[in-house]
């Protein structure tokens, strides 16, 4: 029983992934509205496929499959109020359901990217001094070149 609902989740989650996919553009979610989308139009097209066919239909997975990118195309243009097409279609949409959890964590990544660029540039700066002071210290660099090359190195910072 259990094992049956973990593989009905997984279908579900496959379908509404590639629904997703098969829809050019951003659209983040939460996992569970991916599942719920891909269960829900697999439900809606299968049963729309059985409806017209009958159930020995090879139309069942094909529209399960459309049943689910209709989905994700009603919920871009209904909830995230976002075209299709065009250049609105590819940027990152600014209203739906986890928008801002994932914009909080974009935020929080970029923050981090900031840090980490700067820590290198620290670290770069200190390492540059240290080889400029080994040149000076063997007498390679005169003062006046030592101490031009250090203000560079330190007006980089």
């Amino acid at each position: 029983m259990l094992a049956s609902i973990v593989l009905i989740m997984v279908f579900g989650f496959i379908t509404g992934g590639l629904a997703r996919l098969a829809v050019p553009g951003p659209d983040p979610m939460p996992i569970w509205l991916t599942v719920a989308i891909g269960l829900a139009g697999s439900a809606a097209g299968g049963a729309l496929a059985i409806g017209i066919w009958g159930r020995g239909t090879q139309a069942i997975g094909l529209l399960s499959f459309l049943g689910s990118v209709l989905l994700v195309v009603a919920y871009r243009r209904f909830v995230q109020k976002r075209p299709l097409t065009g250049p609105d279609a590819l940027k990152y949409p600014d209203k739906g359901i986890g928008i801002d959890r994932f914009t909080e964590r974009r935020q929080k990544m970029e923050d981090l990217m900031r840090q980490a660029q700067h820590t290198q540039a620290a670290n770069d700066a200190e390492s540059n001094l240290s080889k400029l002071s080994d040149l000076h210290k063997a007498g390679i660099l005169t003062d006046e070149e030592f101490e031009a090359k250090r203000a560079e190195v330190l007006s980089r910072t």
